[in-house]
């Protein structure tokens, strides 16, 4: 099976525990969304969280998403940029222990960045993300030897501001063969850039959007938004959340409900996890139901935990077939 490759921001989570979004509406932030913030609005959140516990792991939608496929037992390799310091040393040691190859980019002047990210009772996340060094990673610094053993290609929509580095990396991607594989990241991302996303589905060949991010790039509800998406990709896939997930692929439907579980701590990384499952089954030649069915169990068991670090033996059970 050849390797998953992945581009995306190299950021740290700093996940804090809340039990209302007064903050939220403080801070002036999008609800159950992303925000993009700048260094002064980075420095004032750090300040404002003097006194919350704050848990650090490693994040970025792309990174999450190639670290269920290396604990699933894949090939796994991440291009992302970091800053010289402690944040930038904490990701390369964790993502390394997690068995995702790295190639890692630089910016000697900025730090690397955060997501802090406020988790409410019921799960449900809000980030404001601080992007520092990985907002850097530009087009000329793409080389054509990181794509020679792909098999896919994949992106986080995060990224997709950078219409000139998306560009370069998907043309790339696509010399060398690979699928590229597209992650819609959320939907105020999906509406301020709609035009580009539309342009550069045209050139991928699996989609990945939750019911919000479909009805922002169609207008559609979920299940009539995977057929319009179809029309532009080969393989469409929509998350529905705990009504489970369905799928598209040259007009061969399937349809998976979601894995039950006895309590949601934390949806940080669910369709990131949901990404890495369904893309490591796709791999290796298994059918629509089963990828989906996997890309599920994956994001059943992130959800259950703080954060995206899952206990070894949860990792042995996923990947087994059920």
């Amino acid at each position: 099976m050849k390797q998953i490759l992945g581009i995306g921001n190299a950021l740290v989570d700093a996940l804090v525990k809340i039990d209302n979004d007064l903050i939220i509406k403080e801070l002036c932030l999008s609800k159950d969304g992303m925000t993009l913030i700048d260094t002064p609005a980075y420095h004032h959140i750090v300040q404002r969280l003097e006194g919350f516990e704050v848990e650090r792991s490693t994040g970025g939608s792309a990174g999450n998403t190639l670290l269920a496929v290396a604990c699933l037992g894949g090939a796994a390799t991440f291009i992302g940029k970091r800053g010289r310091d402690s944040n930038g040393k904490f990701y390369a040691r964790e993502r390394g222990a997690q068995g995702v190859q790295p190639i890692a980019l630089y910016d000697d002047e900025l730090p690397t960045g955060v997501a802090t990210t406020f988790v409410m009772p019921d799960g449900h996340r809000t980030f404001a993300t601080y992007l520092g060094a990985a907002a850097t990673m530009h087009a000329a610094e793409l080389r054509e030897e990181w794509f020679a053993e792909a098999g896919y290609f994949f992106i986080e929509g995060y990224l997709v501001q950078n219409h000139e580095l998306i560009d370069t990396a998907v043309d790339l991607a696509r010399q060398a063969g690979a699928k590229v594989c597209l992650d819609l990241a959320s939907w105020n991302i999906v509406e301020a850039d709609r035009e580009f996303f539309v342009h550069l589905l045209k050139k991928t060949d699996i989609v990945f959007a939750n019911e919000e991010e479909a009805r922002a790039m169609t207008g559609l509800p979920a299940r009539e938004a995977l057929e319009a998406l179809a029309q532009h990709c080969p393989t469409v896939v929509v998350k529905l959340g705990a009504q489970g997930a369905c799928a598209i692929e040259r007009g061969r439907r399937a349809e998976v409900p979601a894995v039950s579980v006895p309590e949601v701590v934390d949806t940080t990384g669910a369709g990131d996890f949901f990404a890495g499952g369904f893309l490591l089954r796709h791999a290796q030649g298994t059918d629509l139901e089963r990828c989906l069915r996997q890309g599920a169990r994956c994001a059943a068991a992130v959800i259950q935990v703080l954060g995206t670090k899952l206990p070894d033996s949860v990792w042995d059970e996923l990947r087994h077939e059920q």
